[in-house]
């Protein structure tokens, strides 16, 4: 029998990864690291697993603590363990990702570690490995987005195409023809049109619509139409 006191221990992370989108563009919210190595640098928000506290639980208490975000759309993504991620000790970490709406969180999000939203093309530098986080995170994002609803997590429960389409386009950073969306993503009958329309962006206004779960559970492959040149994970 191997002895477990024998064998080599390391820390355990979680580091979150938070998209958010605002009606016009993609977003990640950012805090100031505030211990060494790499104090007041931007990084992900991240915090060590308690010894009584699951990865899951640790994520939601981190994200809560440092942002003061609850009951948010999270996911583990992945596990970073190269030897030398953290300067000061062995530490593996567990990445999971977060999409909001920000309106709907503006009056949540705390400022006691100075969290601040950026645009995802134009963020600064992060420490560590939290770069290629971000790279991941926004990668399984695409992913996710052609085969779940999960995009509907950043939208407010009406919304219009315009919205959905600026959307699609900043997840997968790519233009996405306004017709041809717009024709595709009714075509699906996944949306539920309202009588509702939202003035703000012209006189003649856009119709909210909001999303049908049932009939999405029953055609959710739909989606992968809505997007040039899609491929399924590997």
């Amino acid at each position: 029998m191997i002895e477990y006191s024998s064998q080599p221990h390391y820390l355990v992370a979680v580091d979150c990864i938070v998209f958010g989108f605002d009606g016009e563009h993609l977003k990640i919210l950012l805090v100031k690291r505030g211990l060494e190595p790499e104090i007041n640098k931007w990084s992900l928000m991240g915090g060590f697993v308690g010894a009584e506290e699951s990865p899951d639980d640790a994520a939601n208490r981190v994200l809560k603590k440092m942002t003061g975000l609850e009951g948010v759309y999270l996911e583990q993504m992945q596990v970073y363990g190269e030897p030398k991620r953290d300067p000061i000790e062995r530490t593996l970490s567990v990445g999971y990702f977060a999409l909001i709406d920000i309106h709907k969180y503006e009056e949540q999000l705390s400022d006691d570690y100075e969290a601040e939203w950026f645009l995802i093309n134009d963020r600064p530098k992060l420490i560590f490995d939290h770069n290629q986080m971000v790279a991941d995170a926004r990668k399984k994002l695409r992913y996710k987005a052609a085969l779940h609803p999960i995009l509907f997590e950043m939208l407010p429960k009406k919304f219009t195409i315009p919205q959905l389409h600026i959307l699609f386009e900043e997840v997968n950073d790519t233009k996405i023809d306004t017709r041809n969306f717009s024709r595709k993503i009714t075509s699906t009958k996944l949306l539920i049109k309202l009588d509702e329309k939202d003035k703000l962006g012209s006189k003649k206004g856009a119709f909210y619509y909001k999303l049908d779960k049932k009939e999405y559970k029953a055609n959710a492959q739909a989606f992968l139409n809505l997007i040039p040149n899609i491929k399924t994970q590997g």
